[in-house]
């Protein structure tokens, strides 16, 4: 395993987009052409934008005393389904059919799209290294990117899921998981020390409605997480010995809506025991997540965030409170292993929040100077 024990502030990943890149993004791709605009782009004229404001984006976290730092998802449309559109035998599903409704502190109820697995999976010439590598040449930190973890494709599957490609689900997780390691070799031999797995999908399985749900379509909610937690171990078990593994885990964050609830007592004992990960960051700012007590599952040698910052909300929290809320966690996993970030990213899509850049600086900068007076 990497080592992880330095590991006390980070942030999730995305960040903010400036409004010149939104509107360059829906000019040049389009604002609802799903193949064009929900998948890796290769437009050069959107590529130079990116890559001006990727230089701004990694000086505001050097900026915010951060050392580590991402792209922000600049190049991105959402956190989740550029990665996948790039394999071949993928596509977004508009049927409505996905177990899914996201929630916001209105009430106001939003659905998601969901998967096709229309084809073998394979992957294909893909940007991820290509776009780490510019990243690293523009900073001395330490280069983080993310992916989205491979049980979304099963949970937010089609009716139509298997049967129409593989022969039984064992094929298809085979393949998706052969998928993932190519990507992944690719990042290491591009230089990356650092990679974020984002996966909701366990979170979902500590919700009620959402194992009811999962028990609706025919599969057993414990037996599930076992399945995703293999595959997320197996996805990194060929990465580089100095490669350092995270899962980050939440609830959802997409322009403040989220899509569960739940403490991470049914899944804690499985993840924090992922042979081939190194460090977890956890959504923890609402009651929403529970409490800590799962926390007494996490083994030595292996790190945790604490998510007590919030993305949903723009009010900035309080540092007396956040290092209450430290303590509290020290209770059930020793403080060495602890550090703190956000509960999710600021910009999980193009849209982002209603926050402005302002915000996310001073939620930033409360991390690190949180972090320094708590860990030196």
């Amino acid at each position: 395993m990497a080592d992880a024990s330095h590991l006390h502030v980070d942030h999730v990943g995305s960040l903010l987009r400036p409004a010149e890149l939104r509107a360059a993004r829906i000019r040049l791709l389009g604002e609802h052409d799903a193949d064009r605009n929900l998948g890796p782009h290769h437009n050069a004229e959107l590529s130079a934008i990116e890559d001006r404001h990727i230089r701004d984006v990694v000086t505001l976290q050097e900026e915010c005393g951060l050392s580590i730092v991402t792209d922000g998802d600049y190049r991105r449309r959402s956190w989740w389904t550029d990665f996948l559109l790039g394999f071949s035998g993928l596509a977004i599903s508009y049927s409505g059919k996905t177990p899914i409704t996201l929630i916001n502190a209105a009430g106001e109820t939003r659905p998601i799209a969901g998967i096709k697995v229309e084809g073998p999976i394979r992957p294909r010439d893909s940007t991820l290294a290509k776009y780490f590598g510019f990243l690293k040449t523009l900073t001395s930190k330490t280069a983080k990117t993310t992916i989205p973890g491979p049980p979304i494709v099963h949970f937010l599957r089609d009716a139509a899921f298997v049967p129409s490609v593989y022969s039984d689900i064992d094929a298809f997780w085979a393949e998706l998981v052969g998928a993932y390691r190519a990507e992944i070799a690719g990042l290491g031999a591009a230089g990356c020390k650092f990679l974020q797995i984002d996966e909701c999908m366990l979170p979902y399985l500590c919700d009620p409605r959402h194992r009811s749900m999962s028990a609706a379509r025919g599969d057993n909610p414990d037996e599930l997480i076992q399945t995703y937690v293999r595959v997320l171990n197996d996805i990194v078990a060929e990465r580089p010995a100095d490669m350092l593994i995270a899962i980050h885990m939440c609830r959802g964050n997409m322009n403040a809506f989220w899509g569960g609830e739940g403490g991470y007592d049914p899944v804690a004992e499985a993840v924090f025991n992922m042979s081939n990960v190194d460090a977890y960051l956890l959504e923890y700012d609402t009651p929403r997540a529970g409490d800590f007590s799962p926390l007494r599952h996490v083994p030595e040698g292996k790190q945790v965030l604490l998510g007590i910052v919030s993305t949903k909300d723009a009010r900035l929290e309080d540092k007396t409170t956040l290092k209450r809320r430290i303590d509290a966690a020290a209770r059930h996993v020793d403080l060495g292993q602890l550090g703190i970030c956000p509960q999710c990213g600021f910009s999980t899509n193009l849209f982002g929040t209603d926050f402005t850049v302002d915000v996310e600086r001073r939620k930033l900068t409360l991390l690190v100077e949180t972090a320094a007076e708590v860990w030196g």
